[in-house]
């Protein structure tokens, strides 16, 4: 028998919202799910006035629910727009507020965490945004614990997201909270989304190395990405190059962006998470197979560029997960 589950989630908009995040919402809460065989979430999108115009004009939603539809959520999500420097609509902040009272869980995506700030109800609680917008937020908002290096945190009854992207990661959380891992699992491949990341997860990531021209450093990086088992230097990279250790330095800085040291430590720890991916679970063999040597060496730099231990790491993204 299907699982007997009634929970009925309402999405504001408002004036300039952001497209993307409206869409993450309804993708997740509003999307029928046959093949799941249960009951999904009732889904409602209001609105304080009968038409709203999204963000750079793109298009006009009409006919959605009025902003009493809020007084009935049981997760009510909060709109994010990019002007940061407009008051929320009062009325959408005493509709946040009312919610709060009656134990509504919260949540905002990107910077609707300023509606959910202005109510006042992220007030001595830990809570995230974008970090393009977390130093203004944080000055604004002392009262607020803001934790700008993070993808989400759940705070219980309220649950705020980083940058746009990261709002798929908090709604698939939420979806986990509320259904468990098979579930959330589904959603996934629905998505074509290869599962969620941990809130704790930094909002900067270990970046791909971009394309570079066929007369620049192709030939090094290659050559260096089928040895980052041996104890590489700048200087064993710089006379592969033919070419001096500060001349090196400038082409990496001019091309990719960084430093020589920098990109092998990126490509290490990117090399060591592909092999915790695919089981290998002797943490001095993942560090003897990507440089860093030995196991405490690689659980600082793996926590310094992904925000989780390799046991978290593997907890997440390895075989079982």
């Amino acid at each position: 028998m299907p699982q007997e589950f009634s929970h009925r989630v309402v999405a504001i908009v408002t004036e300039e919202s952001n497209p993307f995040e409206m869409g993450v919402t309804t993708e997740l809460f509003g999307l029928r799910r046959p093949e799941l065989d249960r009951p999904w979430y009732d889904f409602t999108l209001c609105a304080a006035t009968p038409s709203v115009r999204m963000n750079l004009g793109m298009f006009t939603l009409s006919d959605v629910a009025g902003l009493e539809a809020a007084d009935t959520a049981d997760t009510l999500i909060v709109p994010a727009r990019p002007n940061t420097g407009v008051p929320t609509n009062p009325a959408i902040i005493e509709a946040i507020r009312r919610a709060s009272d009656r134990g509504a869980r919260l949540v905002s995506f990107c910077t609707g965490a300023l509606a959910l700030a202005e109510a006042g109800v992220l007030d001595g609680r830990r809570a995230t945004t974008h970090w393009q917008w977390a130093a203004s937020l944080a000055e604004r908002f002392p009262r607020v614990r803001w934790e700008p290096d993070v993808l989400f945190i759940d705070e219980g009854t309220v649950l705020t997201a980083a940058g746009s992207a990261a709002s798929l990661d908090l709604g698939l959380h939420i979806i986990h909270r509320d259904h468990g891992a098979e579930v959330v699992n589904a959603v996934s491949r629905r998505l074509v989304f290869t599962g969620h990341r941990d809130g704790g997860q930094r909002q900067f990531i270990a970046r791909p190395v971009p394309a570079v021209p066929e007369t620049s450093l192709a030939p090094v990086l290659a050559w260096a990405l089928e040895r980052l088992d041996q104890p590489l230097t700048v200087t064993d990279l710089a006379t592969r190059a033919a070419t001096s250790p500060a001349t090196l330095h400038r082409k990496f800085r001019a091309e990719l962006g960084t430093t020589p040291l920098a990109w092998l430590t990126t490509e290490r720890v990117t090399l060591a998470c592909r092999l915790i991916e695919r089981g290998e679970l002797r943490l001095d063999r993942v560090a003897a197979l990507s440089g860093f040597g030995t196991a405490a060496n690689l659980r600082a730099q793996l926590r310094r560029h992904t925000g989780l231990s390799p046991s978290a790491y593997r907890r997440r993204f390895g075989p079982a997960a």
